[in-house]
């Protein structure tokens, strides 16, 4: 079935890493594409690859029947959705709110009954896979909504992402593998560093450990992207340390409400905790590894 001209048009809010890329993804794919982010410049910088530079979320929310908040936490959602010139308020009823942020599962699902109440439908549908995978169409989605919703913002999810596992027929499940995601990657992070930490304080060299890690039993995705960042003493934040103080928090939230144990995320939280106050808060999420002392890491980066 061909699309209407407004099945064409959709809106992206926040332009950071994987936002952009999620825009890109979808101009690439026939969208009109009207964005708007908080930082000055990023959307004019957008609109002169073929967007539409809007100022504010309800300017975005007033082109479009399906707008994608990519922010980073639920706070700043609730500000795209019911700040200031909101989302919220100009969208049309029956158009469809796509909210890719990390958050508490039982506030996606508190979100999905406030904005029926308006008459707008909700995907509950974070992301994974990076900018890279973001850029390239290639990132993973956890999604979980009504039929209704599906009906009406599927052909925009299939677009962005390469895979788009539906979970549910109700907000809450998408939010809730998502941080099951986020304590694999915190701990799988923390372990990455620490491994890398003993083998600097033995003497051996990084490069050759990083290069038989990756070609051995121990090797695991994290390690072999985010030690690829030590080796190169590139701190620039893709994930920062701060997003795991705030992603293995909600982990650590979610299953202290029901009183369930989890040693090994609690103790990656900390890991996260200590380099952030030690003042990487805003660098690479592998700058983790620079809490362990007596360790010299490559090009200089060890303060």
């Amino acid at each position: 079935m061909t699309q209407s001209m407004a099945d064409r048009k959709v809106g992206v809010i926040g332009l950071g890493a994987m936002g952009l890329g999620i825009a890109k993804t979808l101009r690439n794919h026939g969208y009109t594409v009207h964005a708007c982010d908080a930082r000055p410049g990023a959307a004019a910088d957008f609109a002169k690859e073929g967007g539409v530079a809007c100022a504010t979320p309800a300017e975005v929310a007033a082109g479009v029947d399906v707008v994608v908040s990519v922010v980073v936490n639920a706070a700043q959602t609730e500000a795209v959705l019911f700040g200031e010139a909101g989302a919220a308020a100009a969208m049309r009823p029956g158009s469809t709110f796509v909210m890719c942020s990390t958050v508490d599962p039982n506030w996606s699902i508190a979100l999905e009954a406030r904005l029926a109440q308006l008459g707008i439908l909700y995907v509950d549908g974070p992301i994974s896979g990076g900018a890279a995978k973001a850029a390239s169409g290639q990132m993973t989605m956890m999604t979980s909504a009504t039929p209704e919703a599906y009906a009406a913002a599927g052909h925009v999810l299939d677009a962005m992402a390469g895979k788009v596992y539906r979970l549910g027929d109700k907000a809450g499940a998408g939010s809730k593998v998502k941080i099951i995601n986020q304590l694999l990657a915190g701990v799988h992070i923390a372990a990455a560093a620490e491994a890398m930490a003993l083998g600097l304080r033995e003497g051996v060299a990084a490069d050759a450990l990083y290069e038989v890690i990756t070609h051995s039993a121990g090797n695991s995705w994290m390690f072999e992207n985010r030690m690829a960042h030590v080796l190169a003493g590139d701190y620039t934040p893709l994930s920062a340390v701060d997003i795991f103080v705030k992603d293995l928090g909600l982990v650590l939230d979610t299953a202290r409400a029901t009183k369930f144990p989890l040693p090994l995320a609690a103790t990656a939280h900390q890991m996260f905790m200590q380099a952030s106050t030690a003042g990487y808060a805003k660098e690479d999420d592998s700058a983790v590894i620079k809490i362990f002392p007596g360790i010299t890491l490559p090009e200089g980066q060890s303060k």
